[in-house]
């Protein structure tokens, strides 16, 4: 996975947590996201975790910093 396929997934799995149902856990996320085929399991574990890391994720809740990005990746894929 290139340095700019993993920017793309993780602006993708952002925007997945921004539009979630407020039933939806972060792994019913994941998991949809998974089904899509985009990535792995094991793929998509490592995207969550660098989110944390990255603060852009707390606790299963995007923080401000997230909200952004996922709002940023919501207008680019518009275009």
């Amino acid at each position: 996975m290139t340095p700019e396929d993993k920017e793309i997934l993780k602006q993708v799995t952002l925007l997945g947590i921004y539009k979630k149902e407020p039933d939806e856990s972060l792994n019913d996320v994941r998991v949809s996201l998974v089904d899509t085929g985009m990535y792995t399991m094991k793929e998509a574990k490592q995207i969550f975790k660098e989110l944390k890391d990255e603060g852009y994720l707390i606790d299963g809740t995007l923080t401000l910093k997230g909200l952004s990005a996922a709002k940023e990746a919501e207008m680019m894929f518009k275009q």
